[in-house]
């Protein structure tokens, strides 16, 4: 409010120097420099600074959404690309009237060294990359455009908080569907136990033995049949060597 009544004063001039310093550009003030206060290098520098912030407000955020499916369920995954504003060398030196890249390369890495803007310079393609920049004041037409952009953000995260409630429905399904078929399987392999059980029991009695031992012998071969076969291989083996000295002495 003090500094609103500046502008029908004598001090007017000092007053649209500052809202060029809050809103405006380096351009601004040249378009309008005679009817201003002058500025020192420094400040110019400075009002400098604040028209690549102006010209890289325009940074691009964009939320993609990917399916992402799997075996048993497909997911939902956000992805947020952040896009850098991409200014010429050519649109920096006419904003800001510089004679020179030299010039203007100094007055970016200052800009970065004073934590105005982050980005990188592409000397290869002649542009400055802006991947962030301070914010500045706001206008009174511009509140319409940015509670704009504030409700589209909302929508945004409504679409996103259903979009994981419906895949936390979908994991519990699944969760469930698992447990019950868990359940299942445990079921039927108590139920094939017994059913064993119960036919070795009943073999066991028809052949009036116990029923472990009728059980371990029908899992393990009876001993007197691997005897009998080791027999026969020993047997054999010692037949093989006889024959072998025979054979030797005859020679």
């Amino acid at each position: 409010p003090v500094s609103l009544q500046l502008a029908d004063s004598e001090f007017s001039p000092v007053f649209r120097l500052l809202t060029i310093f809050a809103y405006g550009t380096y351009a601004d003030y040249l378009a309008e420099a005679a009817n201003l206060p002058p500025l020192t290098e420094a400040q110019k520098n400075k009002l400098r600074h604040l028209s690549v912030v102006t010209l890289a407000a325009k940074i691009k955020v964009v939320a993609l959404f990917f399916p992402k499916f799997s075996f048993h369920c497909d997911y939902l995954m956000l992805v947020t690309v952040m896009f850098p504003q991409c200014i010429p060398y050519s649109v920096l030196l006419e904003q800001l009237q510089l004679k020179n890249v030299r010039q203007l390369e100094d007055l970016v890495i200052e800009a970065v060294y004073a934590d105005v803007l982050r980005g990188s310079l592409d000397q290869r393609n002649q542009r400055l990359e802006v991947d962030y920049s301070i914010g500045r004041d706001i206008r009174r037409e511009e509140l319409s455009t940015i509670t704009r952009t504030l409700q589209e953000w909302c929508q945004g995260c409504e679409v996103v908080l259903s979009g994981i409630e419906e895949q936390v429905s979908r994991a519990n399904q699944h969760k469930e569907q698992q447990l019950a078929l868990k359940q299942q399987i445990e079921s039927e392999v108590a139920n094939l136990k017994k059913t064993i059980k119960v036919t070795t029991a009943a073999a066991a009695a028809a052949t009036s033995q116990d029923p472990e031992q009728h059980l371990t012998e029908l899992r393990e071969p009876a001993s007197g049949t691997n005897q009998r076969q080791a027999s026969k291989k020993t047997s054999k083996a010692k037949g093989l060597r006889g024959s072998a000295k025979i054979w030797s002495k005859s020679n």
